[in-house]
């Protein structure tokens, strides 16, 4: 008896020691988990106005880190009753729900249930890699030993809910409000804290927007958990697993239309920082006001859609079919696909009346155009004629038709149709520079390209206040005379004769500069150009930032005959301003 208390002893003290020097091993291979308390999570790179309105953001990940005391207390009762509803009582590891979960595997055959605790998923998230084997276990295990020790419990739940995955891009508990609610978290219900609470254990399998029916049973089996564990009432429990599922997905939702100046300011950061900008939190304050922007934006919209107008109705966009053998549903799913660009709305005309159309939009509803939102749909001809006014409804669409339509603040619709012309805006504050505004076309998703900075177009008359700039550089005066004659050159490109004019086809002779400028003469820009030399003219204005390679070295410079950027003439106008003060 004595020889067997002493083996079996003697088998625990070696046992003992086997595990210690383990432990030990293990121990030193460990990352240092001190670097939890000063931790800086992946955030995307948010882009504002001046006044604080967002503009853009850019990264793979949502996630808005928020501090514990911020998370309402049932969100996080909700994730402790199905994640960890011993969190605060274990070291990190809870030892009784391993045993428990073995016992459960063995009188199972199969795991029914997990024992990782939060304290172990923070290990794994932030320092192990996904793979299942044993020695990733016992890492998470010491790991979470160490973490206990070095953070207190409230650091460690924080650090869990800003970090967990939830499905679509979010992460974080705020980030998933506002993916699946559209919500901040104070605005949250008890079904809908549960239904948060449920998505990091399979955040595919019980999704509300993919899944329905599988997110309803994980979050009844949470808000389950939450009245077994004393969290809720029976009363508050039967009145949450009746809440409807009223999740649906919210994408990234900005405050200021402003797609072409935010990729530009997204160039310009990762040009700087890299790529690593995207997940380190930069949030971009830029000179952009909103109010200017939004002007703008409408400017240019309402600018191009009217000289469409002008040069007549092109027709539909496609064509559907016959509605009354047709299936609806399929139509409205085909508008959804044409989305809106800018403000307008695709709509399938269902019935053409005298002096009305009725159509269907992506959304089921009917609508109704006037005649005063139709009758200016004159037929677009070849070579840009305007045909004749339409007399009804039926000259300008049939039934089956796709139009494109557009409400007005009274709520009055109007037809409208794609602009084929583009266009772009820029304004620049002449005091220091700054970009108020700015749009590189009628609609970012159907054209990214940014017409204000790369565009090269020729500025015609808009160039000539460069031209008489030189001309004061040299020692002219507004008061100084050019005659207004007719002029003869040879063109030597085209081997002919070149005779400009004014746009009046009349000649005035002497004139002085400040009347030359302000009626923008032709033939005086091209003689006062004449008078100063083409190089000096040149040269001179590179100051303003125009490239003399792309501009022509002859007298047609004077009529803007170069190509520049609608960037590139707003800056050499705030340099001109600022260099005759």
């Amino acid at each position: 008896m004595s020889r067997c208390f002493w083996a079996g002893l003697s088998l625990i003290i070696t046992l003992m020691i086997i595990l210690s020097i383990v432990y030990t091993y293990l121990e030193f291979q460990l990352p240092d988990v001190s670097v939890l308390k000063d931790v800086h999570l992946q955030v995307p790179l948010r882009i504002y106005t001046r006044e604080g309105q967002l503009i853009a953001q850019y990264g793979s990940m949502r996630r808005t880190p928020v501090s514990l005391d911020q998370i309402p207390p049932n969100l996080i009762k909700a994730v402790l009753a199905t994640e960890d509803a011993r969190y605060y009582e274990h070291p990190g590891v809870d030892f009784v729900g391993i045993v428990r979960a073995a016992i459960a595997v063995i009188t199972s055959g199969k795991k029914v249930q997990g024992a990782s605790t939060i304290t172990m998923q923070v290990a794994r998230n932030f320092f192990l890699s996904r793979k299942k084997t044993y020695g990733r276990k016992i890492r998470e295990i010491l790991l979470a030993l160490k973490i206990d020790k070095e953070l207190s419990k409230d650091k460690v739940l924080e650090l869990y809910l800003n970090k967990v995955y939830f499905g679509k891009q979010a992460y974080g508990v705020a980030a998933a409000a506002t993916v699946y609610y559209g919500k901040a978290l104070n605005q949250l219900n008890l079904a809908q804290m549960a239904m948060i609470a449920g998505l990091p254990q399979a955040p595919s399998r019980n999704n509300p927007v993919s899944n329905p029916p599988q997110a309803m049973k994980r979050r009844d089996h949470v808000l389950w958990r939450m009245k077994k564990v004393g969290f809720i009432t029976p009363a508050q429990y039967n009145d949450a697993v009746q809440q409807p599922i009223t999740a649906t997905f919210h994408g990234r939702t900005v405050q200021v239309n402003a797609p072409y100046f935010a990729e530009v300011v997204r160039q310009a950061v990762i040009n700087d920082y890299g790529n690593d900008a995207y997940n380190t939190g930069l949030s971009v304050y830029t000179t952009l006001s909103a109010n200017l922007q939004q002007a703008a934006i409408h400017s240019l919209q309402e600018g191009l859609i009217d000289y469409s107008k002008r040069h007549g109705y092109r027709g539909p966009q496609t064509k559907l079919g016959d509605p009354t053998t047709a299936n609806l549903q399929i139509w409205q799913k085909t508008l959804l696909k044409m989305g809106n660009p800018a403000h307008l709305i695709p709509a399938a005309v269902l019935v053409d009346n005298d002096q009305s159309l009725i159509a269907l939009v992506a959304d089921g509803t009917n609508v109704t155009i006037p005649w005063s939102g139709l009758s200016w749909a004159r037929p677009q001809l070849k070579n840009g004629v305007v045909g004749r006014t339409p007399k009804t409804a039926e000259d300008i669409a049939q039934p089956g038709d796709v139009i494109w339509i557009t409400q007005t603040t009274r709520g009055r619709w109007l037809l409208v149709q794609l602009p084929k012309v583009q266009g772009a805006i820029i304004s620049m504050n002449p005091q220091n520079g700054a970009i108020l505004a700015l749009s590189g076309g009628f609609n970012y998703r159907t054209s990214n390209f940014n017409r204000a900075i790369q565009a090269q177009r020729q500025p015609g008359s808009g160039f000539k206040p460069f031209i008489y700039s030189a001309a004061l550089n040299k020692g002219f005066t507004l008061a100084s005379i050019i005659n207004d004659a007719p002029i003869v050159l040879e063109d030597s490109g085209e081997n002919s004769l070149w005779r400009p004019h004014n746009d009046t086809n009349k000649f005035y002779g002497p004139t002085r500069l400040k009347v030359g400028l302000a009626k923008s003469r032709n033939l005086v820009s091209i003689r006062l150009l004449q008078s100063i030399g083409i190089d000096y003219t040149l040269n001179y204005v590179k100051r303003f930032g125009f490239n003399p390679d792309l501009l022509p070295h002859t007298l047609s410079l004077a009529l803007g005959s170069g190509t520049v950027t609608p960037m590139q003439m707003a800056a050499g106008y705030l340099l001109n301003i600022v260099s005759h003060k």
